[in-house]
């Protein structure tokens, strides 16, 4: 194993106990995961890309430890958005003590609010839409479809967005990923504002529907890819959040197993929660993963870890463990 910098040595040194020795064992299994020479999904759900995860998640990708993505609408566009008008985020510390007026005024001033930090509408959903919409036409007019990420993967890669970066770009997980082609799972985009935006122009008869491929494509896409990956071992299941982002993609071993009777395909075979969903088998984000073994997702034998807290606070630590920071 590499060697640790001072944040896994700080781990190892004080993490003993309770979560803090769950976040220890997570991080040690997934090293050996990568070791052993598997693969490793990370799914992204909250508004880990407001969090700036970036700082720590590009890195990750840089250095081949993670092998795919699945995240929600939210988080692949929101990475973009911090990226090009990151100057005009403000931070609201107090925001438990906002009244109903003081948002309102918020929104009046173009700011959206993500717990403690304030999206400025203008400077970064008017800024890529203006960008994407153009490529979105482009595709249409040449009878071409993508995924969500595809197009942002275009975006990304046109440099039309260099003018306007306002962070460092090694700190962008979308640029990493692009840079690597990473492949990426977005399930449910048409929730998200890009998502919304591009409904938009299909009511106004702009462009239709179809120009962006479904979530059924993205599931038969990942059905294929982890065929393709799996071998005989599978691929590691890094959960942070709950939510769309790990149910959608967790389903396709099943899938694959139960419906497609496709009886060698291999189980997860390392699974990761890092959640602050109270436990309970009424909520799946809460399930416990011995839950997921009687849905054919996980192996009686995989090695299975909950991390019981914010994962704004635990992510960055289990990367730099990785990262030997």
């Amino acid at each position: 194993m590499a060697s640790k910098g001072p944040i896994g040595q700080f781990m190892l040194e004080h993490y003993k106990h309770f979560n803090a020795a769950a976040l220890v064992d997570a991080a040690k299994g997934y090293e050996q995961h990568l070791a052993d020479g598997k693969k490793m999904m990370i799914t992204l759900a909250g508004a880990m890309s407001t969090a700036e995860l970036g700082k720590s998640l590009a890195e990750m990708i840089r250095q081949d430890k993670v092998a795919i993505i699945s995240c929600t609408g939210a988080n692949l566009e929101e990475d973009l958005m911090n990226l090009v008008a990151h100057s005009h985020y403000e931070r609201v510390p107090h925001y438990r003590d906002l009244t109903p007026k003081e948002e309102w005024d918020l929104l009046e001033r173009g700011l959206n609010r993500v717990t403690d930090t304030c999206i400025p509408e203008e400077e970064a959903f008017r800024r890529l839409q203006g960008h994407i919409h153009e490529i979105w036409q482009e595709a249409e007019a040449n009878g071409e479809r993508y995924f969500p990420h595809e197009y942002m993967y275009k975006l990304l890669k046109s440099g039309v967005l260099e003018q306007y970066y306002e962070i460092d770009p090694k700190n962008s997980w979308m640029l990493a990923a692009a840079e690597k082609n990473l492949p990426i799972v977005v399930p449910g985009w048409e929730d998200s504002t890009m998502g919304n935006i591009f409904a938009s122009y299909c009511v106004k008869g702009e462009l239709k529907p179809s120009t962006v491929k479904s979530g059924i494509e993205y599931m038969t896409f990942l059905a294929d890819w982890y065929t393709e990956n799996a071998g005989s071992e599978g691929i590691g299941f890094f959960q942070i959040g709950g939510g769309i982002a790990g149910d959608f993609p967790i389903c396709v071993v099943p899938m694959l197993y139960q419906d497609l009777e496709r009886t060698d395909t291999p189980f997860w075979s390392y699974f990761c929660q890092i959640s602050d969903s109270t436990t309970s088998y009424g909520s799946y984000s809460g399930a416990v993963p011995n839950e997921k073994i009687t849905w054919g997702k996980l192996d009686i034998n995989t090695p299975k870890y909950i991390v019981e807290s914010d994962a704004t606070i635990v992510a960055p630590l289990l990367f730099g463990y990785l990262l030997g920071w």
